[in-house]
Parts: C-alpha cells; structure tokens; sequence
C-alpha cells in the first residue's frame, strides 16, 4: 500500500547546502518515486475496496515498479544529502517490498507456514509496519502539515487493514482499501508540485510546519 514519497522541496526544510548541483539544479528522486508510488497504491486500494478481488494483483507492479523505484530513489536521495527523502523513500520501500515478498511466499509456501497460522502471519506484518509509520509520522510533525497528515492516513489504513484481518471484517478491510486510495490523492499532489515546479510553474503550496 502505502508511499508515501516526498518531494524535492524537503531537501530545502533539511539539507540545503548538499542539494545544489554544478548548473544550480539539484536532483529531484521524487520524481522517479512518486509516480511508481502512485502505481502501486492504486493497485493495493482497488484490491482491499473489494473493487478487484485478486489478492495478488497488486504484486507484479509492486515488485518490479514501486519497490525498485524507491530503492533507487533511496540510494539517489541519500547520495545528495537529502536524508529525510532518504529514510521516507527507505521506509516505504521495505513495506512495499516485504509486501510483494509476503504475498509471494504465501501464495508459494516459502516460508513453511501453515494455513492456520496465515492470518498471524499477515496481522505480525501489519502491525510490524503500523509501529515503524507510525513512528515515522511522530517523527514528521516539523515537516509542513501535508506531510504528516499523509502518513497518519497511511496510520489509519493499515490499523482498518489489522482489523480486518484479525476479525475477518471484509468491511475494516473496505475502508482500509479507501484509505489507501486518500493516500494516493496526496502523492498524487505532491508528484504535481513537484513535476510542476520542475517544469518552470510556481511552487504548490504544501502547508505550514505543526510544530516549529
């Protein structure tokens, strides 16, 4: 599910004096990640809304698009001193990645689980990256508001998502997939700002900090 991506303007709110290249643009990763997050989200949002109920449809983009996507934009953020974009773009590639690797080796018995123990396999997994968001949003909250509101949606859907999976609620598991879908709203305003900025627009607004 969930991308959560941030565009280039977080270099400036971090590490201004590493972003700036020998023609005075610096690189963008975002635009690389963005628009692969929007892929994969959207895939999970229409499998968990029921809209499409093939469990793994949502894999074959997620493994060979959004995690290799954020990989290399991890790598790419990390290497221009841009660590915020870095440990986000980082964050979300485990999930997406662990995800598509899950899926898998349910599906194939990699991993020696039995049937029974299926559903505590994948409520481990939800709350393991519940925690790990969640934390990232507390982390966030200097960051413009848009930010952290994105990943407290993400919060949000991953805790309908566990509800849904411990208590066999396909309707938790609807919203959860809804959820998902208002989070890609937002990467997909975020990739505007930054592809329009980029292309010589003026900068979208973003929000102010909740806390300064």
């Amino acid at each position: 599910m969930t991308d959560i991506a941030i565009p280039d303007t977080l270099s400036t709110l971090t590490d201004p004096e590493t972003t700036s290249g020998t023609d005075g643009r610096p690189g963008n990763p975002g635009l690389v990640a963005l628009p692969l997050i929007i892929a994969g989200g959207f895939g999970l949002g229409v499998t968990n809304t029921g809209i499409l109920d093939v469990a793994a449809a949502p894999v074959p983009v997620l493994l060979s698009a959004t995690s290799i996507g954020l990989l290399i934009a991890m790598i790419w953020a990390a290497a221009l001193g841009q660590n915020v974009n870095a440990t986000v773009y980082g964050t979300f590639f485990g999930f997406y990645g662990s995800y598509a690797v899950l899926s898998l080796g349910l599906a194939h018995n990699w991993f020696g689980i039995a049937a029974g123990d299926t559903a505590g396999t994948v409520a481990l997994w939800l709350t393991s990256w519940l925690v790990t968001i969640g934390l990232l949003t507390v982390l966030l909250l200097r960051l413009p508001w848009t930010y952290p509101v994105l990943l407290l949606v993400v919060d949000a859907a991953l805790a309908a998502l566990l509800v849904g999976n411990l208590s066999g609620s396909p309707g938790a598991t609807h919203v959860g997939g809804w959820l998902v879908f208002v989070f890609v709203a937002f990467v997909v305003y975020f990739y505007a700002a930054s592809l329009w900025e980029e292309t010589g627009g003026r900068s979208l607004p973003l929000g102010r900090p909740l806390i300064a």
